[in-house]
């Protein structure tokens, strides 16, 4: 199993960039988040990859962070998502996004990712969403800048609290506005405060 790979960028074409490994050229089919960083890259890459191996073909998926490959493998586990259809899914949404919609049951952001339709939405939350409710923090890895763990950690207690990811990530929100870093805990009782208000 190819779990990595490190080398240079020598050519990036349609769903997939060439790395350079050695002598070797490895083809590694990437999201399009992913194609666009490698190829403004200056000097070596690492990918964390999947082997895919088919009866007509090996192919090779490659990922810029460790999570985005865990989820990517937890979507090819779910019921009729190949993984090219989770290929698209991570090329389209964010991965907090994604698991945002899914612990939350948001059918509507779901499906207005191209190629998943309401069935699929459907099977998506069934069986991941109790995956996700376990591994949130792991994949909240991922938020945008300015997203640090103490906010981080303080919408996983939230959630885990019961409250909705969105609702939770609102009132950490606006519990942190224009006050310095401190406790989670303090975070936390803030964030119960708005929640309480609403």
């Amino acid at each position: 199993m190819i779990s990595s790979l490190s080398g240079d960028v020598e050519y990036v074409g349609d769903g997939y960039a060439v790395i350079g490994v050695r002598g070797v050229g490895y083809q590694v089919r990437m999201t399009a988040p992913g194609l666009t960083t490698v190829r403004s890259a200056k000097g070596p890459v690492r990918l964390f990859t999947h082997l895919v191996v088919r009866d007509d073909e090996l192919a090779l998926y490659g990922f810029l962070h460790q999570s985005e490959r865990e989820l990517f493998l937890m979507l090819i586990s779910v019921t009729r998502v190949g993984p090219v259809l989770a290929l698209s899914v991570l090329s389209q949404i964010a991965i907090p996004d994604f698991v945002a919609a899914i612990i939350d049951e948001d059918e509507g952001i779901l499906t207005s990712i191209s190629g998943v339709g309401k069935k699929n939405a459907k099977r998506l939350i069934l069986e991941l969403k109790e995956k996700l409710e376990k591994r949130a923090v792991e994949f909240s890895g991922d938020m945008p800048a300015g997203y640090d763990p103490l906010r981080r950690d303080a919408v996983s207690a939230l959630v885990a609290l019961g409250f909705s990811q969105k609702d939770s990530a609102a009132a950490v929100t606006k519990a942190t506005e224009g006050k310095a870093p401190g406790q989670v805990s303090v975070v936390i009782k803030a964030a119960l405060r708005e929640l309480k208000e609403k």
